[in-house]
């Protein structure tokens, strides 16, 4: 059975994924979710496929996991949740992040919890004016989930991080892109064309040389100097074999621009 609820299209080398539960915001039942895990795996794999966009319909990005199917009723068993959320919430975000195209997060409305963390773990976050982040957790007496507490002081220092779960206050567009969180705010009529243009700019990029880059850039944070060096080494090596890599030194020899091709 089709899961409804996510709009998905692949055009010009761009994949759009469209969150579409306007009417709650988007926010993600467990078979959006897994749904959403799914064609993250599949544009990764696809060599046609050379950027992402992910953005919502209607007030919404995405106002985090739809919890009202009853996941918090009934008796629970010593591991469900953490369980749980290993192979939900956490697989989303690293999904995202190890995607092996470049991923634009469109942030249309509100992303909150869940729905904010789905954001920032994309490569680049462009936001409408009218867009908000809101570590909604502490408002529900919860622990930030979906690598809420990996991600944000990774992005903005662990103070910060704290002074945004701690108190759950709503963060305009214009606060997050001063802190860092968001690449550019745009106008809310822009978002579409400006996500648009970024996306076919990537998509013409030597995609190979971006997953690579992607990779060491997240590795970056979590290693010591060395490792971060050989990795970088090893990434060249493998990157220097793509035809991508030589026509970007044959352009650049008969001084030309490039003609890249994702291979």
């Amino acid at each position: 059975m089709p899961v409804t609820g996510i709009l998905h299209t692949t055009d010009g080398r761009v994949t759009h994924l469209t969150l579409n539960r306007p009417e709650a915001l988007n926010a993600l039942t467990p078979d959006q979710r897994d749904r959403l895990i799914q064609l993250l795996a599949d544009a990764s794999a696809d060599p046609d496929v050379r950027a992402v966009v992910i953005t919502g319909t209607g007030r919404g990005f995405c106002a985090g996991a739809d919890l009202r199917g009853g996941a918090a009723a009934g008796e629970r068993v010593a591991g469900d949740v953490a369980r749980v959320l290993r192979l939900g919430a956490q697989r989303l975000t690293a999904a995202v992040l190890d995607c092996e195209k470049p991923v634009i997060a469109a942030v249309n409305g509100t992303a909150a919890g869940l729905g904010a963390h789905l954001a920032l773990a994309c490569d680049l976050v462009l936001a409408a004016e009218s867009a908000k982040f809101i570590e909604v957790f502490v408002r529900r007496g919860l622990v930030p989930d979906g690598g809420g507490a990996y991600l944000l002081p990774r992005l903005i220092g662990p103070q910060r991080a704290k002074e945004l779960m701690f108190f759950g206050d709503a963060l305009s567009a214009t606060d997050a892109e001063r802190l860092g969180l968001v690449n550019r705010v745009v106008p809310d009529e822009e978002l579409e064309k400006t996500a648009r243009a970024w996306a076919e700019r990537l998509a013409t990029g030597p995609t190979r040389a971006l997953a690579l880059t992607k990779q060491l850039v997240n590795a970056s944070l979590d290693t010591d100097r060395a490792t971060a060096f050989a990795a970088e080494a090893a990434a060249q090596e493998i990157n220097m074999t793509t035809r991508d890599a030589q026509e970007g030194v044959r352009a650049f020899v008969e001084r030309r621009s490039p003609d890249y091709q994702g291979r």
